[in-house]
């Protein structure tokens, strides 16, 4: 009799656990539904007033009115980016945290960065590709090449003693740099700043005389005269610029595509990750949003989830050997 007793507690609780399931099941279901209802935090990693902010504020605008709540931005800097995105890492996976940001933080800084302080496959969920920004090669006026060949001319016969500029180690416009010299042959000295603004002001004064930089980053200097471009480094012709030739054109395969992508906390529920992406498609289809990032050098660049995980996949293991063989490393 007392083991029969004894035994009532447990197996009212076993009666219990196949009513229970169904209602967590059912709690986490009506969670997802209701998502948003709450304003979503959108981190960007880099600083505020550069070309991933600026995509980031106008995609985010036209996102919160589509998913009817705000959708507040947060410059979250340092460490090439790596602050912001391990920030998002270790956030709840609820949907209210999200990270846009530039490709090199999630492609390159896991092979220059020792630890960089995340996974960036096992800690996110791919969202959706938002914009690409293209890079050119520019030179100052007073540089004799006019094009990709004649700068590989003109290097080959002077090996070690013409200079390019970057925004620093191991950063995009680095590793075309070092991309270049593969290729090419080439020795082209690398002279590494501590931003992209500050190694385009040295070639815009002639102190160094070419840099790879960003179309937004460098176009008012092409627009003023002050700086001239030798090529375009994305694989096909930009329609921001569709009369400068790709250094495709002349080495194939010489192109990087600088994209700018969105993700979520890994655990992310799939139902919340596939509703933003398809809001997020609809954002960036909208004309005015194109002619906004026009303005800044950069284009609307909508992609799935399983496309964006491609794109980074590739991209890992591209940029993995090309910083390896540059020898860069900052930590």
């Amino acid at each position: 009799m007392a083991i029969r007793q004894a035994l009532k507690p447990a197996r009212r609780q076993l009666l219990k656990l196949p009513l229970a399931a169904p209602l967590l099941a059912s709690g986490l279901a009506s969670a997802q539904e209701s998502w948003p209802n709450k304003p979503v935090t959108l981190i960007v990693p880099q600083a505020a007033g550069g070309a991933n902010d600026t995509i980031a504020r106008a995609f985010g605008q036209r996102l919160s009115a589509a998913l009817g709540q705000p959708v507040v931005i947060e410059n979250r800097v340092g460490a090439g980016g790596n602050v912001g995105t391990a920030l998002v890492a270790r956030a709840p996976k609820d949907g209210y945290t999200l990270l846009l940001t530039a490709q090199s933080a999630q492609t390159i800084n896991p092979a220059l960065f020792r630890n960089p302080g995340f996974d960036p496959v096992k800690d996110f969920e791919p969202v959706m590709t938002v914009a690409t920004a293209p890079y050119l090669l520019v030179a100052h006026p007073s540089f004799p090449a006019k094009n990709l060949r004649e700068l590989i001319d003109y290097a080959k016969t002077r090996p070690g003693k013409v200079d390019f500029a970057s925004a620093g180690n191991g950063t995009l416009n680095h590793l075309i740099g070092v991309m270049l010299n593969q290729q090419a042959g080439l020795h082209l000295v690398h002279i590494p700043y501590r931003g992209a603004a500050a190694a385009a002001t040295d070639v815009v004064a002639g102190l160094v005389p070419i840099a790879f930089g960003s179309l937004p980053g460098v176009m008012p200097f092409v627009k003023s005269g002050q700086l001239k471009v030798l090529g375009v480094c994305t694989e096909k012709r930009t329609r921001l610029a569709p009369d400068v030739p790709t250094l495709a054109e002349t080495l194939p395969g010489l192109h990087a595509n600088a994209w700018y992508g969105l993700f979520a906390p890994a655990g992310t529920p799939k139902a919340i990750v596939d509703r933003i992406a398809t809001e997020g498609a609809k954002v960036l289809a909208a004309p005015d949003l194109a002619e906004r990032m026009a303005g800044q050098g950069a284009e609307p660049f909508p992609g799935t989830p399983a496309e964006l995980a491609r794109l980074q996949a590739a991209d890992l293991k591209r940029w993995a050997g090309i910083v390896k063989a540059s020898g860069a490393t900052v930590d």
